[in-house]
């Protein structure tokens, strides 16, 4: 078995789009997940460098470096934290990636953050808050349902968090006519 690792995956969407490509360009495939294909076998140079460009035209991207690979992994189980239905408030970010990643979680922060310019707990805060603007602009949850959803502790955690970040409490968020979001695959 063979994995190529693909960036700015981030929901099931991506993974259509990928397999779709994968289809296309007859590149026999075992499975897809949120940044990663498994095949049987590598493909031959000239057909990875095909892939690449496919890829490349809907956004995506292949890793090859092993700094990247290991961001990306992270940042991919960071990704489908955010998509569960819940978020256990007692996560803990070293533990989960150590135990996902099979990496020593110090290791793993000193690269993220001098690759990302952030730290992992940053980015995952983001797209946390990423999610919560989704789930305002939705309006289908009340702020504590949305807190308890990301795993905050409470609203007044997630408010002060939301406004840091956007200058804004969630309540002036939802009352906006024109929210500003970005997508989770937009977060870098």
């Amino acid at each position: 078995m063979s994995e190529l690792l693909v960036k700015n995956m981030v929901c099931p969407r991506c993974i259509m789009a990928v397999e779709s490509i994968l289809k296309e360009q007859n590149v026999p495939f075992e499975k897809v997940d949120l940044g990663k294909v498994t095949l049987d076998t590598l493909p031959a140079p000239s057909k990875l460098s095909e892939l690449k460009t496919h890829l490349e035209k809907l956004g995506f991207g292949l890793i090859q470096d092993p700094d990247s690979r290991l961001i990306e992994r992270i940042k991919n189980k960071l990704h489908e934290l955010v998509l569960l239905d819940e978020i256990p408030a007692s996560l803990s970010l070293a533990k989960y990636l150590g135990d996902e990643i099979g990496q020593d979680y110090s290791k793993m922060s000193h690269l993220f953050s001098s690759k990302e310019g952030s730290t992992i707990e940053k980015y995952f805060i983001r797209l946390k808050l990423e999610k919560a603007k989704e789930l305002l602009f939705n309006q289908e949850l009340q702020l504590s349902e949305i807190a308890w959803k990301l795993g905050y502790s409470s609203v007044q955690h997630l408010s002060g968090q939301f406004k840091k970040t956007t200058g804004m409490t969630p309540s002036a968020y939802k009352k906006l006519q024109e929210k500003p979001r970005s997508g989770l695959d937009q977060l870098k």
